[in-house]
């Protein structure tokens, strides 16, 4: 069973970076792409970045292109999300999440099967 666990979300002011990590455990790490999403409250859940497990294929949704990076490290079994000038829109649950079967396009929730519990991002000042 693969699981997921998040970390690194917290509060940050508008203009401001954080780094959250997903790490995996119960399966090799490099057979998988990873995916980072984000539920803001009242809204569905979005994907923000993800990323092959070959590295080859990024992903990133339009509205973080340029402001946020994802890379992997398969030795230590963690995939992070590199988020820079933060916005009050980013505001949300952010959750990472693999697929049991890669299924085309890649970053969408419901190709996803894997889901970690989430950590709260919130953009305030």
């Amino acid at each position: 069973q693969v699981q997921l666990v998040e970390s690194g979300g917290g509060l940050v002011q508008p203009g401001g970076s954080l780094r959250l990590s997903c790490a995996v455990s119960g399966a090799p790490l490099d057979v998988y792409p990873i995916g980072w999403f984000r539920q803001a409250p009242g809204k569905e859940r979005e994907g923000v970045s993800c990323i092959s497990s070959s590295e080859v294929i990024t992903y990133y949704a339009d509205s973080v292109k340029g402001r946020f990076t994802i890379s992997r490290d398969n030795a230590k079994n963690t995939v992070y999300l590199e988020m820079n000038s933060l916005k009050p829109e980013d505001t949300a649950v952010y959750y990472c999440a693999a697929p049991f079967v890669t299924v085309q396009p890649m970053c969408v929730p419901s190709h996803m099967d894997y889901w970690g519990k989430g950590t709260l991002v919130t953009v305030s000042s």
